[in-house]
């Protein structure tokens, strides 16, 4: 349960990273409250995502997987972005990402700063 928790907060920050970085992908609300709770929502959805969508397409997509030598992850990735962004807009939620290539630059540094809070944070069950 504490890894879950943990991954989730490395989650909420990734993406909170990304939507300060980039102007393209938003997160909106009243409080800094309402953005925080949404932010873990967002970021339970997008776990939620990841594990169950993205298993599945990296299995259809091995062969190019292998073709692009591991470089069609971005991509993947980029797509796993723009679902939830599309999931949160039907439940509600005020995040969004606006455009592929902005999914791309977006799918980047949510990878990256996720791995370096994954490092950080303590995990353990």
């Amino acid at each position: 349960m504490k890894n879950f928790v943990v991954k989730t907060l490395a989650n909420a920050g990734a993406l909170g990273v990304a939507i300060w970085l980039l102007q393209d992908i938003t997160l909106t609300g009243d409080s800094t409250g309402k953005k925080a709770w949404t932010l873990i929502l967002v970021a339970l959805v997008f776990g939620l995502v990841n594990f169950l969508v993205k298993p599945v397409v990296k299995l259809l997509t091995f062969p190019l997987f292998v073709l692009t030598l591991g470089l069609i992850t971005l991509v993947v990735n980029a797509l796993m972005l723009l679902l939830t962004s599309w999931l949160a807009d039907k439940l509600d939620l005020s995040f969004h990402v606006e455009g592929f290539w902005t999914a791309v630059l977006g799918a980047l540094i949510i990878s990256v700063v996720s791995w370096a809070l994954n490092v950080v944070l303590p995990d353990g069950d």
